[in-house]
């Protein structure tokens, strides 16, 4: 591992996730981890965009939750069933983390349907690249394909005990086939396939409404931030 820096936190500012509350991140920068190094900080509940690795560090809230499926005891419920079965016509590829420009392409075209109630704005060419395309551990691409064209891309990273969903992309023209779902469900049966015990979903917050989909992994666990342990969760009211 490469640190480039020491380890941070940043200035205190509004919370995107909950209303009235306050967040701030510890955060450092770092390139060429390991599949054991990048798994140690996964487990401690950091998260990572290209060389910038990040967790909450909020003075009065740890609402916040890093939560991974367990893999190997992952079984899909009767929805999510439903889900496989009405998109098993997609075609689906693993690749190196390489960019292209169709690839920009449909995350602008997701970005504008995902931003249309907000003033955000999507990242430009520049940014994205930096974003999703600096590689500073072991990662890949999950791309979707229907019918030969690109519908839905994940950008994952790759520990020596998991597979770490770090962002996923879909044409919103066909949102009715709940392609983040069956990308999610995809990816656990990959990380399977290649021995691992855990799907990192990132981060979960349960009066976050757009952030419900995560608990319906069964079975999960959840990161306790006081304790630094992995509690597994049976279903979403345990």
């Amino acid at each position: 591992m490469n640190l480039l820096g020491p380890r941070q936190v940043s200035p205190e500012q509004v919370c995107p996730y909950i209303k009235g509350e306050l967040t701030r991140h510890e955060f450092f920068l770092a390139a060429a981890l390991s599949e054991s190094e990048l798994e140690e900080f996964l487990s401690k509940g950091f998260r990572k965009f290209g060389i910038y690795f990040f967790r909450p560090k909020c003075t009065n809230c740890q609402k916040c939750l890093p939560l991974r499926v367990e893999v190997t005891k992952f079984s899909p419920s009767k929805s999510q069933r439903r889900i496989l079965k009405k998109n098993r016509d997609i075609e689906i590829k693993y690749t190196p983390l390489i960019y292209r420009e169709e690839i920009y392409q449909l995350y602008l075209k997701h970005s504008k349907e995902r931003f249309s109630h907000t003033n955000d704005e999507p990242a430009s060419k520049e940014e994205f690249i930096q974003t999703h395309f600096t590689q500073s551990a072991p990662s890949l691409l999950s791309e979707f394909y229907l019918n030969g064209h690109l519908i839905a891309v994940g950008f994952l990273d790759i520990s020596s005990n998991g597979v770490s969903s770090m962002y996923f992309i879909y044409d919103p023209e066909l949102s009715k086939r709940s392609l983040g779902i069956f990308g999610a469900l995809c990816e656990i049966e990959f990380a399977h396939k290649v021995g691992k015990l855990y799907y990192y979903l990132g981060y979960y917050i349960e009066e976050n409404t757009s952030m419900n989909y995560k608990n319906q992994f069964l079975p999960f666990q959840i990161f306790n931030w006081t304790s630094e342990t992995w509690e597994t969760q049976r279903n979403p009211k345990d």
